[in-house]
């Protein structure tokens, strides 16, 4: 199938051959980002075959698509490979009002549509195209769109090295996959995974070897988070790293039901419980870094500590997939890193919408981590990847 490629306005109209239910917009979907960023709605990502629309030949390509932030492929940082910052592809006065200045363009974000869709029209697809070959199936090569870059990129920036105590908060897909970066690629001697669903922390340490879980909601009344963590590593741990988000508030505590009506009255966006939590369990002069999504402010921020202390406090940002995603295809071929570890369900593009409402009940029986999500041009499953089910 050839796609319908414009030169002068770089379009590029593939057919899609597989998506994801990505886990960004649920918080669009609880309208918990939505309520401070109305315009600001990320798409799926997909894979796509081309013709040669794409590229002066005549063999097929498969393409796996950035869907998320929109690079131009000219500006000063997307030639620098930090395309989740790209200047041009969507200035907005309201971002850069909040932040001080505007980021990358959301795919589709203007018109609130998502791209769960049979096609998809890309724009600079000379750019936010990679083409895949043979050895790569749509169920790995579509996740270097964004969870696997966005959890190296995690791993990376926040600066994890050989020998470091890792602690991870958030065990949802980049979780998995952050855990994994940080412990067999980058050899973190430890590392743990804090989440309150106890099926998502059993199926990551079934696929990690060697990584350590903590159920934050079975804990004994008057321990915390933060407590334990010092009870396993004194003095603290050398890395921490939010993967799970400041818009669900935890209501754990008195500090967590505060929070919740807090945000839910309007007084802030996003909860800063996570955040307080790593700097606290963080050794002195430690690092903590930030790759969940939060969108504006924040009260109760424990600063005293971050200062005291001496914490590195780390925005991750929208990860610059660009700088990464040929890296970590070469190791999908080399079987380094298998994405698949991840992917739980199979589904039709027509059962997206119970698919999210599934994955957002974190259903026990379901077990929804990751979703592939089959159109009519989809190949036939990948060996050892879940077969097709309605949900």
């Amino acid at each position: 199938m050839t796609a319908l490629f414009c030169r002068r306005r770089r379009i590029y109209k593939p057919s899609s051959y597989g998506l994801r239910v990505p886990s960004q917009p649920l918080a669009m979907f609880k309208l918990a980002i939505i309520f401070a960023f109305p315009a600001l709605l990320p798409s799926c990502s997909c894979t796509a075959r081309f013709g040669s629309g794409m590229r002066e030949q005549d063999d097929l390509l498969l393409a796996a698509s950035r869907l998320w932030r929109i690079a131009c492929g000219d500006c000063k940082y997307c030639k620098e490979d930090l395309s989740s910052m790209c200047e041009m592809s969507k200035p907005s006065g309201l971002t850069r009002a909040m932040w001080g200045k505007h980021t990358a363009g959301f795919f589709r974000a203007a018109m609130l549509v998502s791209d769960q869709a049979q096609y998809v029209r890309v724009p600079f697809g000379d750019v936010n195209l990679l083409p895949l070959l043979d050895d790569v199936p749509d169920e790995k090569g579509l996740y270097l769109s964004d969870v696997l870059c966005t959890s190296y990129h995690a791993v990376v920036d926040t600066g994890v090295e050989e020998g470091h105590n890792v602690a991870i908060w958030g065990a949802g897909p980049i979780g998995l996959i952050t855990a994994h970066c940080a412990l067999k690629q980058k050899k973190a001697v430890r590392v743990i995974l804090i989440d309150a669903v106890q099926w998502r922390l059993d199926w990551a340490k079934h696929k990690v070897q060697g990584l350590e879980v903590l159920n934050y909601k079975v804990l004994p009344k008057g321990d915390s988070v933060t407590k334990k963590l010092h009870e396993l590593v004194p003095g603290g741990w050398d890395t921490c790293i939010d993967v799970a988000g400041g818009e669900y508030a935890k209501g754990c505590s008195l500090g967590g039901w505060a929070h919740y009506f807090e945000m839910g009255l309007g007084a802030e966006t996003d909860t800063s419980e996570i955040i307080n939590e790593m700097i606290t369990s963080t050794r002195h002069f430690g690092r903590c870094g930030i790759t969940a999504a939060y969108s504006g402010f924040t009260n109760h921020f424990n600063v005293g500590a971050l200062m005291e202390r001496g914490i590195r406090l780390i925005g991750n940002g929208q990860a610059p997939v660009h700088r990464y995603w040929k890296e970590l295809l070469a190791q999908i071929q080399d079987g380094t890193l298998d994405p698949t570890m991840m992917l739980s369900h199979r589904v039709r593009l027509e059962d997206t919408a119970n698919a999210y409402h599934k994955f957002d009940a974190r259903d026990k029986k379901a077990r929804m981590l990751k979703v592939f999500i089959e159109t009519k041009h989809s190949f036939p499953k990948a060996e050892k990847t879940p077969i097709l089910s309605r949900v």
